[in-house]
Parts: structure tokens; sequence; C-alpha cells
């Protein structure tokens, strides 16, 4: 069921933080990064100058498959394709809900073939693919919040795509703009938490998205600049459960106020291609 969210006094938001929280088991899609290296530069965490490690991206995606597998979800793996190295953001490949997946149309020339890859897999699993004609990157930069999809824009996906997701969804969307380059998809910027919870970093949006997100969202939290820089917010939850950067300490004891269970995560090595937990993990809602 979904909440007025705008009705939440703040009391009633400080009572939030004690309640008892839920997990909710997923059913999430994950790339194994056994093509990962950064040889291009699309966004600002990237550099082919600095080394990457191809075992130790896998060996990090590995411990997060462990933990999601370990938390009991149901985990489904699309095969990597050599000359992709950016497949491994599984969230990028698309957007599902009700058992329709919306096809990626990625912005980049380097990673349009991975549209194509995600629609193939979808179609081959037996979900209702619907092919993009606007330019957008998935669920990097759609996240459902209960009932309603925030949208984000600014940097990857057009505006556009906005009306051509909620026609396809039948959902209101929100759209949120994007100004800082450094969080480009709209999942480095908020966690989706619950049905009526998120945490946000406020300077990554313009003033009239922060004060839709204020409105909307009272009881939010809101992380430090530090542990958004390590793309803390880039986080995956279950309602109880929130996995994370192992690096955003403040962003766990926030959660662990709150009444969430947060569970650190060491993906250094894919941040050097701009992703972290959410960017390796598509939720497939049937």
């Amino acid at each position: 069921m979904s909440v007025d969210l705008a009705s939440i006094t703040p009391e009633e938001s400080a009572a939030s933080a004690v309640r008892t929280r839920t997990p909710i088991t997923r059913t999430i899609l994950m790339c194994k990064p056994e093509f990962f290296t950064v040889v291009y530069r699309i966004n600002p965490w990237m550099d082919p100058a600095l080394p990457t490690d191809t075992s130790l991206a896998v060996a990090q995606w590995q411990t997060l498959y462990d933990t999601y597998v370990g938390l009991g979800f149901d985990v489904q793996l699309i095969d990597p394709i050599d000359g992709l190295p950016d497949m491994v953001y599984a969230a990028n490949g698309g957007f599902v809900i009700d058992g329709i997946a919306y096809g990626a149309n990625f912005t980049y020339p380097q990673r349009q073939p991975e549209g194509p890859a995600y629609m193939d897999w979808f179609g081959a699993n037996g979900f209702d693919v619907r092919d993009p004609a606007e330019i957008n990157e998935g669920e990097g930069d759609f996240l459902l919040v209960g009932n309603v999809i925030l949208a984000g824009t600014g940097f990857r996906s057009a505006s556009n795509s906005h009306e051509e997701v909620s026609g396809i969804f039948n959902r209101p969307v929100i759209t949120l703009k994007l100004v800082n380059p450094s969080f480009y998809h709209l999942d480095t910027a908020i966690a989706v938490l619950d049905d009526s919870t998120i945490a946000y970093l406020p300077s990554a949006f313009d003033e009239p998205s922060l004060a839709i997100l204020r409105e909307r969202y009272p009881g939010a939290i809101i992380v430090t600049e530090e542990d958004a820089a390590i793309l803390g917010l880039n986080s995956y939850s279950d309602g109880y459960n929130v996995v994370i950067a192992a690096r955003a300490k403040d962003f766990e004891r926030q959660l662990r106020e709150r009444g969430y269970n947060p569970i650190g995560v060491d993906l250094s090595e894919l941040l050097l291609g701009g992703g972290g937990v959410k960017c390796c993990t598509l939720e497939l809602r049937r």
C-alpha cells in the first residue's frame, strides 16, 4: 500500500525511527564482472590511466552475490559479454515492474550494446519487454518508492523518458534533476530503504527537485558528503537489511538508529568504474 508521505508529521517521522522493520525477499539480476576494466572515461570516477584488477573486482562482486544469497534473495545471472566492461552494472540494464521490462537506451556509444543484451535476457526469461524510444539508463535513474517512480535526469536519462515510463507502468513519475556530475545517476544520490523511506544527498539536486524531496520525504535520512563521495547511497534494501558501502560509517550509524540492519560490502574496485552496490543490482518485480 502506498503512503502519502507529505502527510507524515515530524512526530510520526521520529516514531518511524524505532519501528520494527520487515525484510521482503527480493528477486534480482546481476552480472559477474569477468571482463571488468576501465578503458574509457564516461563519468568522473573513471580514469583509464589507473590500473584495474579484474580478479579483485570478481572477488568483491562475489561477496556481494553471497551476501544476497545469504539474505534469501533469488539471484538471477546474465552472462557477461567480452568488450562490455560496464555490463556488471546491471541496474542500468532496464526497469522492471509487474513483469514488464522497460529496456535501456544508453547515452554513450560504449554502453549502447548492453541495452539489447539485457532485453534479450528479459525476453528469454518470460518478461514483457518494452523497447525504449527515449534515452534512459534503467534503474540507474528510475527508483520505485511505494507506488511512485522517482526519475532522474540531467546527465544520462532524458526527461522525455519519464513520460515514456509513466505510460508503460501507469504510475506517477516525479522528475528530479541531478546537478553534480559525480552523482550522474539517481541511484548514486538516493537510496530507497522501504516503501515510504529514502536517504539522499541534498547537494546532488537542483533547488526545485530538493524542494520536492523535502516536502514528500520529511523523515528522510540525509547523508554526509563524505559517505556520498564513496557512493554510500548506492545501496540496496529489502526493507530491513540494507547492503551498503563498507566505508560509509556515518550512514551505517544512521541506518541502525532508524531500526535497519546495515551490511557493509567492499566494492572499491568496481568504484573505479563509477558503480557500487545498487549499480550491480537490478530488481526483478513480477
